[in-house]
């Protein structure tokens, strides 16, 4: 039976150059983009939070204020993602079963969802989210490959990882709109009316 600890790594650390603004400062319902994932991935009970920061660090830093996480500071963030995912994979602790990775640009993720991803695994390597046939996160990666993805260097490391294991995962299906992210300006105005619409 597996230990049911599982750490959240939320990476946060990317320039956000194709919204020509950080949008980890965005607001959504009063609320940033970053804080609202922060609270999410709290109250879907991952312990502890690690939020990998890098750009603008300092103001996120700010902005995480009396929430109960974890900043990890990725130097090199620069270089991707990939970067940033080994960031958070290093700092979880030894006692962890797992780690679920999050995206704090995806704002329609909600606790519950982490939760039952959380809930349904039951030790295989990982358990996947599948918005129609993208998988995104939340991923939980098991601790037995923790190692394969330090090792690896190459910017698409953890879907090649995902690749890999697809096989052994477990899957879970969400609605499709749940997959919107923030990544350009067009973006912003279709989340916003979403959320407003709610």
């Amino acid at each position: 039976m597996p230990k049911t600890r599982i750490a959240g790594v939320l990476l946060a650390a990317g320039t956000s150059s194709r919204m020509g603004k950080n949008k980890l400062f965005l607001e959504l319902g009063g609320v940033s983009v970053l804080r609202r994932a922060a609270r999410t991935a709290i109250a879907a009970g991952l312990d502890p939070l690690l939020v990998v920061l890098g750009h603008e660090s300092e103001r996120a830093r700010a902005e995480l204020e009396g929430l109960a996480c974890m900043p990890v500071l990725n130097p090199d963030y620069a270089s991707g993602m990939n970067t940033s995912l080994r960031a958070g994979i290093q700092a979880v602790p030894p006692e962890a079963s797992a780690a679920m990775v999050l995206l704090a640009d995806m704002p329609f993720v909600t606790p519950e969802m982490v939760r039952q991803v959380a809930a349904r695994w039951s030790g295989e390597p990982l358990a996947v989210s599948l918005y129609g046939d993208v998988v995104a996160p939340p991923i939980l990666y098991s601790c037995a490959l923790f190692p394969e993805l330090l090792e690896m260097t190459a910017e698409d490391c953890r879907k090649r990882v995902v690749k890999r294991h697809r096989a052994e995962a477990l899957e879970i299906a969400w609605l499709p709109m749940a997959l919107a992210d923030l990544d350009v300006p067009e973006d912003l105005d279709r989340v916003r009316s979403e959320f407003e619409g709610s």
